[in-house]
């Protein structure tokens, strides 16, 4: 084998028109191996992935510039390794074992989570949880920079998103074959290292340098629908509480809520609750303690709770990713067995339990489902002459004790989760469509027609949706 320089350009490494670039890059994506950039003029060199290039411009080292690219050494000996690796199985086989071989792969993208699960079910538990930990420190690495680049933040959020994501998913797999006893015990050390990892994934998140787009694009490359799906609602759903708190912070921008509440919000809320005179009902009645900013030792556990709030659907996979026409029962199923998974076999927070109990519930309207609806019914029964005189609890509390309506993080997910479903083009029964149609569409159906989502925080999400876009709007307006 000849020497290997230190840096060997990319044009050397995949060379214009060569026909095995493909393999090579996909073993470069798969590996998320990196680029080593220099500017010819000032010198100024990074390491950058090489996926965040190649999705920006699929030939970005054959191109004129200032910039030149480098694989380094060590990139080039496991790209090496990796090519060998692939090549070995396939000396000693005819054609007809290819063709299995390729048929084999084919299935393996398409069923199930992809070949990352199962990178992910084969480790150990102390594997898993020391992934986990690296996936934290690396986030933590990255919040400590003073120089923050938007395209390597985005990227490290995302990958760390979907890898928690699987991993809780295998673990929790397993954890279901187990007496409830033991289940706690293996899962333990990965619902902490979760939760660590969470944690400096919140923080980063509120420095306000996630790149909604390249988000988008860098999730549409990994495996699932079920995947992409929770990576987008847990990013999203972080970024908008990190927007809520910045905004209700803000004594202002309560009182304008306060103030449009009599003639926009009063109506909707007295359909909510009747049983009080509609005169009565004020912005108090809607949250349970005020309107306010979220605490930080909240969020964690929220945070959480978005990450897994689809873990029941590991149960049916093969449905939820594939073709097969829509079936309630099936649908129902993922927030049962999640939530009843999670509160028998693991110890995950509480306020992550309720989560994937209740983020289907719609107060009440019989397109949804859940499990409060039933306990609320139960507790109506056992006690006729109580009320419930707010809509939303900040804390677990007033959600056990049938003080409330609904559970505040649980009433964000749904809006996410709405939100996502409408503008997701992976899904094979609806036609994606665009920001501005999935918000009139929410608005028409979940609140004008049926009082399914809650009013205030959608108008609040909607600000969001379209303060992005505003930031999107002016991005490309500068580029140009």
């Amino acid at each position: 084998m000849t020497e290997i320089k230190t840096n060997t350009p990319l044009s050397q490494v995949l060379p214009d028109g060569n026909t095995v670039n493909k393999t090579r890059i996909e073993i470069i994506l798969n590996e998320e191996l990196p680029v080593y950039c220099e500017n010819k003029i000032t010198k100024k060199n990074r390491l950058m992935p090489f996926k965040v290039l190649y999705e920006n411009n699929q030939k970005f080292w054959q191109q004129r510039g200032n910039w030149e690219y480098f694989f380094t050494k060590d990139t080039i000996i496991k790209l090496n390794e990796r090519l060998d690796d692939l090549a070995a199985p396939r000396k000693n086989l005819n054609m007809e074992h290819i063709e299995g071989l390729e048929e084999l792969e084919e299935l393996d993208e398409a069923e199930g989570f992809g070949r990352e699960y199962e990178s992910f079910s084969s480790m150990s538990i102390n594997q898993k949880t020391n992934y986990l930990l690296n996936s934290k420190q690396l986030l933590t690495d990255l919040t400590a920079q003073k120089h923050h680049d938007a395209d390597v933040i985005t990227k490290a959020l995302v990958d760390t998103t979907k890898d928690a994501a699987l991993i809780n998913h295998a673990v929790l797999q397993d954890a279901i074959r187990l007496g409830d006893d033991e289940a706690k015990k293996i899962t333990q050390s990965i619902i902490e290292s979760t939760h660590e990892m969470v944690k400096s994934s919140t923080r980063l998140i509120s420095e306000d340098i996630f790149d909604n787009d390249l988000m988008a694009t860098l999730v549409q490359k990994s495996n699932g629908t079920i995947v992409q799906h929770m990576t987008r609602v847990y990013l999203t759903g972080i970024s908008f509480l990190a927007y809520y708190n910045k905004l209700v912070s803000s004594s202002s921008a309560i009182q304008k809520i306060r103030i449009a509440f009599p003639v926009k919000y009063r109506k909707f809320y007295h359909s909510l609750l009747p049983h009080l005179n509609i005169d009565d009902i004020l912005l108090e009645n809607i949250f349970y303690g005020g309107m306010r900013a979220i605490p930080p030792e909240y969020l964690t556990n929220w945070a959480v709770g978005f990450l897994i709030h689809d873990i029941g659907k590991a149960a049916a996979v093969q449905y939820h990713e594939g073709e097969a026409k829509y079936d309630r029962s099936t649908v129902i199923d993922h927030v049962k067995l999640g939530y009843k998974s999670v509160m028998a076999k693991t110890n995950y927070p509480m306020e992550a339990c309720l989560i994937i109990g209740y983020h289907h519930e719609y107060y009440g309207n019989s397109d949804g489902y859940g499990y409060f609806r039933a306990y609320l019914q139960q507790y109506k029964k056992l006690n006729p002459g109580a009320k419930q005189n707010y809509c939303i609890a900040y804390e677990k509390e007033p959600m056990l004790d049938h003080m409330a309506l609904a559970y505040f993080p649980a009433k964000v997910l749904e809006i996410i989760d709405v939100y996502d479903s409408l503008t997701d083009h992976n899904r094979i029964y609806r036609k994606a469509v665009t920001p501005e149609e999935a918000l009139a569409m929410m608005r028409e159906d979940f609140i004008v027609k049926h009082h399914k989502i809650d009013f205030i925080l959608f108008d609040i999400f909607e600000n969001f949706i379209n303060a992005q876009e505003a930031r999107k709007t002016k991005t490309i307006t500068k580029v140009s």
